[in-house]
């Protein structure tokens, strides 16, 4: 019977959460982040041809750059797929709407206190389509499903929105990729951030342009240096921290 106890008082030690474990602030949670997003977001190392590539390390990510600015305190959940879009299916690949999985990552990592979205890159795609408003209609649907979830089983509220903009595709886009993003892509992408701005107004959320503080970098025309991703993710961190921290207040 000891041995069964002890493993069960090592399963329930295994099974807390780093906070509990800890101890830290009295046992008090940190602010929980989730990050929603595609390549720019899983790490792709900018190439030319796009494909094949390497994923940025860990402490390369702007995800990682965020949650280092921000510091203790803070925990920083990151769900990037490459090719994902925001509520649209990729006739190439159907794992990549993001409208089908945002509701599993919700559920999965709640309790959430900012839900951060950055996508729109993919769908502007030459083959699906889109135009700027329907691209930030279909961010405007992943907030929806923010407000929306059922958070009623739990004793937790629903998490706040920052809406994302990607910064605009480069002039040139890397071999491998230009049937796929072509003249009238680099256009949309240049128009996301407009668009996205009112939706998030509309949404009763937040908003930032990625492209005022980084470019793609002039590689493949889509993706971001390690220097950019750091840019980005202090950037971020300092817009998070003014939304928690006024919520905290």
């Amino acid at each position: 019977m000891k041995h069964v106890a002890a493993i069960v008082a090592l399963g329930v030690a295994l099974g807390a959460p780093a906070w509990a474990q800890d101890g830290e602030a009295g046992g008090e949670r940190p602010q929980s982040i989730l990050v929603f997003g595609d390549s720019l977001t899983w790490g792709w190392t900018p190439s030319d041809p796009v494909t094949p590539t390497t994923r940025h390390p860990v402490e390369d990510r702007w995800t990682t750059a965020m949650a280092e600015a921000l510091g203790a305190g803070y925990s920083v959940v990151v769900e990037g797929l490459s090719g994902r879009t925001t509520n649209i299916d990729d006739p190439t690949d159907p794992r990549l709407n993001g409208a089908d999985y945002l509701p599993s990552a919700l559920v999965s990592h709640d309790p959430l206190d900012l839900v951060i979205i950055m996508l729109g890159t993919n769908d502007t795609k030459t083959y699906l389509e889109r135009t700027p408003l329907e691209i930030a209609l279909g961010a405007g649907e992943l907030i929806n499903m923010v407000h929306e979830m059922p958070w009623s089983f739990t004793e937790y509220d629903a998490p706040q929105v920052l809406l994302i903009s990607p910064p605009p595709l480069g002039d040139e886009i890397g071999a491998e990729a230009r049937d796929a993003f072509d003249a009238a892509s680099q256009e949309k992408s240049g128009q996301l951030a407009d668009a996205y701005a009112q939706i998030a107004e509309l949404a009763g959320e937040h908003f930032f342009d990625a492209g005022t503080v980084i470019e793609t970098d002039g590689i493949d025309g889509i993706h971001f240096t390690a220097e950019a991703n750091a840019t980005l993710g202090e950037a971020v961190a300092a817009q998070v921290e003014e939304i928690l921290g006024a919520a905290a207040q």
